[in-house]
Formats: structure tokens, sequence, C-alpha cells
């Protein structure tokens, strides 16, 4: 053995590992186990603040304020509609009261903030001779007759609960339930429990949905609301696991016809399975669940997995052409590969480490189970797979197919091989910049957040979108609230100067396209002003005098805290789109900044609308900082790895093409940059380097040999050629089976990284050899050789 095989790392390591194999293989047992059992363990959870980004001040003012704004966050919203009439019917009635009172005592929900026809907080007001009248919308008295039912008609007009609590056409009303992310232990009062989403979504489905649309076939129930969508999602988790068996069983018969043997595949499935395993096992040690988004990192941990497992198998298959024994075979395979897998899944997983900058819960746990997976593979695709072959060995067949691959020319790898060829190479470099150009321009419609109504995590056709299009076609009060926070000293809120402000605003922002309508504690002051003069249209303004003002607003029910230092101004949107949230969002921050004062501050934000504007507000600062520090890492792992500013351009350029077209596809599809599709963009740049990587690894290797460019890219192409393709087929199976998700937001990333995937395979065997005919000389790795 040469001096300087002694210190190769590689080789130093190859010693440790082969010379000691049953240490390996029984150390590999006793983690599987542990690791095995607690990966079954581990269950589907997820939380309103993993989805939200903490450290926006929006989200820290809604936090903080949290106490001050019941009814204004986390909160579900159960539509009864009457399909055969309207509300005024003593069955309907009967069964709303019974659906209420069934969500009353659902596990999570905020008892005291719960609002129906039926709650004793749901008021109606009117002006008499004597002055005010009013009392509870359903009386004491109420008894279902024609004359109750008459008194409860009047009452709702009354109420002004009309496109709020019920349906502008009377044919529907709604019960709201405020929820607590936390609540005391039914069995022990001095235990907190985390509300489980899945758990509340299936309470809401079978305590509510099905019971009483059985009970009564008039009646049919609308449910909508955070909780809701995110127990809709992991509830899709369990077809999830179909399409992963569907990727098994698809890997194993493509890997069969890869390698032609049955042992090698049944090696490869092994190792990677036991590096899912491995993963999930970890996550459940540090604490972590599946949610929806998560969900992804199995997929790729397989997929990845797999496409290292067919580099090993390739190597250790030709190396067996000339070794005497498979335990030869592998050390070889191992000694010539490991530097370049170990590079390309460093890549990957300082890929997926950039993904921490987002300040986003579950893209956060999505980055570290990633990352976890990532290193797990360096363990048992790179290190414990060689040795199991080691002892297997590798059938004669498959061994007899790579040697005569090997020796007899390939036409395909001939005419692909063409790329690199002085005449070719040109035309490649103008394609890929026109493309580049292209994507660059198209890309500009890529917009940021939501672009469909309802939840674009779910298909447009699915019921929970489908019962957010009838309260939006059914209500003047949309689902879809900004809630700007009110912020004056103690007792500070009702002063005249103050409420003439948050008028104005409510003026500027009625005015404001996208907005529905506006309540704030001013609405119900100028209605009580009218009412006690009258009720002249004159009067229904604000009165400098400060007593008429306080008699006013105290009728401005959870329109402003207990002592009155903080009033929640909502305003209604059409929808919760990129763009007609951020028309809102500027309207407000520019008013704000022309208005704020000691005596009264306009903050920003709470409500549904409100975490969607800070969230957009983080992926949109995020991108380009993500993109660029994705980027850089593995700018600096390719410089490291081949200490050559050239190689790195070679190898990078091809994956910045595919990021260009990859945005240029996602507007051409209509898909907004947001928590599902962000990760996507660094998923798509760490894994795909490996192409590249291995690529680049093996041309270098026949350039120092001396041989031209175009016959070293041949040899290449022969050697690993096959391997790369089956790598990117693969990826692209990993996540490909996710476009038939019933979750859309699957689907669309599912698509998104498949396009990545096999345009990355494209790239690095197009476009590589192209760059290398520019940028590389021979001569001068030959030299560094010598």
């Amino acid at each position: 053995m040469t001096s300087k095989s002694r210190n190769n790392p590689a080789a130093v390591l190859e010693r440790l590992i082969f010379n000691n194999r049953p240490a390996v293989v029984v150390l590999c047992i006793i983690i599987s186990v542990f690791l095995f059992w607690n990966a079954a363990q581990v269950r589907p959870e997820t939380s309103f603040e993993k989805m939200i980004p903490l450290k926006h001040p929006y989200i820290e003012e809604m936090l903080e304020h949290r106490d001050d704004l019941a009814n204004l966050g986390n909160s579900v919203r159960i539509s009864v509609e009457n399909v055969n009439g309207d509300i005024f019917d003593k069955d309907y009635m009967e069964t709303l009261r019974q659906i209420s009172d069934e969500a009353f005592y659902i596990p999570g929900v905020d008892r005291s903030g719960l609002r129906s026809l039926w709650s004793p907080n749901v008021r109606w007001t009117e002006v008499t001779e004597q002055g005010f009248a009013g009392g509870e919308v359903i009386p004491q008295t109420y008894d279902g007759s024609a004359e109750s039912l008459n008194e409860l008609r009047d009452n709702i007009l009354k109420s002004g609960q009309v496109g709020r609590l019920v349906g502008n056409n009377f044919k529907s009303s709604i019960v709201e339930i405020p929820l607590l992310e936390e609540f005391p232990d039914p069995n022990d009062q001095s235990q907190l429990l985390k509300l489980d989403y899945q758990e509340f979504s299936h309470n809401l489905e079978e305590k509510i949905r099905e019971k009483y649309q059985l009970e009564n076939p008039n009646v049919k129930i609308h449910i909508v609301g955070f909780a809701k969508k995110v127990g809709d999602l992991i509830d899709g988790l369990v077809s999830v696991a179909l399409f992963f068996g569907v990727a098994i069983a698809i890997t194993f018969a493509l890997l069969l016809w890869f390698t032609k043997c049955m042992k090698s595949t049944l090696a490869v499935l092994f190792s990677t399975l036991i590096a899912v395993g491995w993963q999930l096992g970890l996550l459940h040690l540090m604490g972590f669940g599946l949610d929806p988004y998560s969900m992804l990192v199995p997929f790729l941990v397989f997929a990845i997995g797999i496409s290292h497992g067919v580099q090993k198998i390739n190597g250790i298959a030709m190396a067996s052409g000339t070794a005497l024994d498979a335990l030869t075979a592998a050390r070889m395979a191992f000694r010539q590969l490991f530097v370049p897998g170990l590079v390309a899944l460093s890549s990957d997983a300082v890929g997926f480490i950039t993904l921490l900058l987002i300040d986003i819960g579950v893209i956060r746990e999505l980055a570290i189970g990633a990352s976890v997976g990532v290193a797990v593979i360096i363990l048992t695709n790179l290190i414990f797979l060689p040795v199991l072959i080691s002892y297997i060995g590798i059938s004669k067949k498959a061994v007899k197919v790579s040697r005569e691959n090997a020796e007899r020319d390939s036409p395909l790898w001939r005419f692909i091989s063409n790329f690199a060829s002085p005449v070719v190479a040109p035309f490649s470099v103008v394609i890929a910049l026109c493309a580049l150009i292209f994507g660059l321009w198209y890309g500009q419609n890529l917009k940021i957040g939501d672009l469909d109504q309802g939840a674009p995590e779910l298909h447009a056709d699915s019921r929970y979108n489908l019962d957010n299009d009838f309260i939006i076609n059914n209500y003047s009060t949309s689902s879809d609230v900004l809630v700007v926070m009110v912020k004056t000293p103690s007792e500070g809120c009702s002063s005249y100067n103050t409420l003439k402000a948050i008028d104005d605003l409510s003026w500027r922002m009625e005015n404001t396209p996208g907005v529905q309508s506006v309540v704030s504690m001013v609405t119900v002051s100028k209605q009580v002003i009218k009412g006690m003069n009258e009720g002249n249209l004159k009067w229904e303004t604000l009165s400098r005098n400060q007593h008429i003002l306080n008699n006013s607003i105290s009728r401005a029910d959870a329109l402003y805290n207990s002592d009155c230092s903080l009033a929640p101004l909502l305003v209604f949107l059409e929808d919760h789109k990129a763009e007609t949230l951020s028309t809102a969002v500027a309207a407000v921050e520019d008013f704000a900044a022309k208005t704020n004062s000691d005596e009264h501050m306009f903050l920003l934000a709470a409500g549904n609308a409100g975490i969607e504007a800070a969230t957009n507000d983080v992926i949109s600062a995020s991108e380009i900082m993500m993109l660029i520090a994705v980027y850089t890492a593995v700018i600096t792992m390719c410089l490291i790895t081949f200490r050559s500013i050239t190689a790195t351009i070679c190898i990078i350029l091809p994956l910045v093409l595919t990021s260009v077209l990859g945005n240029a596809l996602m507007a051409f599809m209509g898909i907004g940059v947001k928590v599902a599709t962000l990760p996507v963009i660094a998923l798509g740049v760490g894994i795909g380097v490996d192409y590249g990587i291995y690529i680049y690894s093996r041309l270098e290797t026949f350039l120092r040999m001396g041989m031209p460019l175009q016959e070293a890219y041949y040899q290449t192409l022969k050697s690993t050629g096959k391997a790369v393709l089956f790598t990117g087929v693969c990826l692209a199976i990993g996540v490909a089976t996710w476009m038939f998700s019933a979750i859309k937001f699957q689907a669309d990333m599912g698509l998104m990284l498949t396009f990545m995937f096999l345009w990355n395979m494209f790239g690095a065997i197009w476009l590589l050899p192209a760059l290398a005919r520019f940028l590389i000389k021979p001569e001068r790795l030959r030299q560094a050789k010598e």
C-alpha cells in the first residue's frame, strides 16, 4: 500500500470499518432495535404556534395581548344550514341548541367565549320611548311556538347579527367556538393538556356533523377554522403511508431491473428503510412528532438513501469484475465513492440546515428532521451497506452484466457524450442562457402567500373549502379577519381623540380594495348615540361629550378590554390572498405612521389574516436570504472538496438554472411561495447537487489520466451515467406519488420536487460537460496529478 493511500481519509476509514465488520453489524442491530422502538412511538402532532412566526412584531403584539383578544385568535365556526327552509323552524332551533350544547363540552373549547343564538351573551338592543330596551336573542320564554319564532325573528333583526351569526338569507346560523391551546385535564385539574387538533377535528365530525345530520336530514353542517383545517391535513397523512408503500414497490422493481441482482436490491432497500426508521426514532427522542409538513422528510430520506445506495451497488458491481471476492470489491468501491458520497450528503444536510433561518416552527422542524435523516444515511448507506454487501456479495449475473457494459461501446452514452464536444457545447450554453433569461422574466410573476380563497393546502373541491365557500357566499363577515389593536393608556380607549382616530381608520379601510366591512367600538358608539337621540340619523356620529362617549361604549361587548387600554378594530376581508393582505396591511401601516402618538397607537396584527400577513412577510424576507445561504453552503462544500473554482461553477450553474425555472413553473401553475413550498427551494438545491458531484468526481479522474474531455465524459457516463439517471428517477419517484395526495400542498410539493430532481439530473448530464468544455483545463489537472 502506498503512502498516499495510507494518508487517504477514505482508506483509513475503510480499514477501520472492514477490519471490524462484525462489530459494525452488531452495533447496527442494537441501534436499530432501540430506534425502531422509538420510531413506533411517533405520532402526528402540530400546534397553532408552530405554524406562525413567533418572533415577528405582529405575532409578538398578538401574543402579548392574547388575553385581551378573546375570540379573535384560534377559533372554529360551525354553520348550521336548514336545507329545506329557514332558521325560524322549531326542529331547526332545537338542533341548533343541541349542537351549541355539544360543542360547549368538547375538550379544548374556551367555553366562556362560545357564541350562538342560544348563548346568553348574544343580545338585542332597541330604542324605545322609555329609552334603551334589550335582552337575550332567545328569551327564557321561548317554547318553539309560532309566537316565539316570530319574536326570535324580531330579536335577530334588532341584534345586528344578520350577516355575522345569522346568514343573509336566514337559512343558516353560526356557532362560534374559540379554542384554548392548553386546558385543564378533566381528570386532574392541576395538569394542562395541549390541544390535539386531530382529536378535536374528529370530535367535530363525530359529535357534531355526523350525529346531527343523521338525526335531522333537513340540516347540513359546514365547519371552518384553523383547527379543522389542520385536523383534515393530519387525516390526510393516512394516505401518505399508502404513497410510501407504493414508492417502495416501484423502487424495488426499478432496483431489481437496474442491479439484476435480488440480493443487492434487498440490501439497498433494507439499509434505506433502516435509515428511515433511525430518523423517525431520533425525531421522537428529540421530542418531535410528525406534522403535515414534515411528512415529506421520510420520503426524502428514503429517496436520498436509495440514490446513494445505487451508487454504492454500481461501484461494487464494477469493482467485482477485477476483485477476487465480495469483500475486496466492497472495499474498493467504498474507497472510491465514500468521499463523493460524504460531500454530496453533507451538501444536502447544509442545504437543509439553512431552513433554520426561517422563523416558523414547522419549517425548522422539517430542517432538523431532514438533516438528521441525511446524517443517518451516511451511517446506513455509505458504511453499513458496503459491509452488508461484503458478506452477501453480488450475483454473478450482475457482475457479468457490469463487466460487459464496461467493455462494450455504448451508443447511448456515446451520443450523450457529444454534450462535451466543441461543436455542441456552445449551443448548450446558449440554450441554457436563454432558458435562464426566460425563467427570470416569467418568474417575476411569482407571488408570496396564498393565491386562492379558502385553504390552499386543500383541493378546491375538498369538504373544508366547500364549507368555506358556503360561509363566504352566505355571510357578510368572512372568516378572514385582520385585527388592528388600538393601544392606549389605561382608561384611554374611550377618549374622543382615540375614537375619532379609530373612526378615521375605519373609513379608510372600508374604502380599501378587498375589505368587506369594519367593526369596532366606534361602530357601537355611533349606534348608541343615534339611539339616545330618537334614532335620528344626523346623530349617528361621535360626541365630544366624554360622558356620552363613556355611556355609548358600555354596550360594545368584547370590543375593548377590562381597563379600556386596548380596543380591537376588526377588518373583514374578502379573502386572504397575498394581494388583499398586502393592500390592507399597507393601508393600516400608512395610517399608523401618520397618527400614532402617546395617546393611542395602532398596532398590527391579530386575526387569521394578521397571522397570514406576518407569515408572508417572514417568507418574503427569508426567501432571498435562504437562497443565498443554501448556495453559499453548497459552493463552500464543492470548493473544499474539489479545490477548484471552475469545477464548482460547473456543478453549481445547472442548479441555478433549475431554481430559476422552478420559480417560473410555480408562477405558471399559480403556486405561491408559502410555508408549504418555501422548503422546496432549499431541498431542490441541496439534493440536486449530488448529481454534479458524482459526475464531476468521475470526470476529473479520467481527465487526470490524460483523456480528452469528450472521451473522459464518455467514460464517466459508462461508469456512473446509468447510476445518475437511476438516482434522478428514484428521487423523483420518492416524491412523485405525492402528486396524487388529497392534500393540495403535498401535491404541489411533490410536483415541484419531482421537477427539480429530474431537471437537476438532466442539467448535470447536459450542461455540466458543456460548461467544462469552456472552464476546465485538462492539462492543469494532469500537471496537478504529476
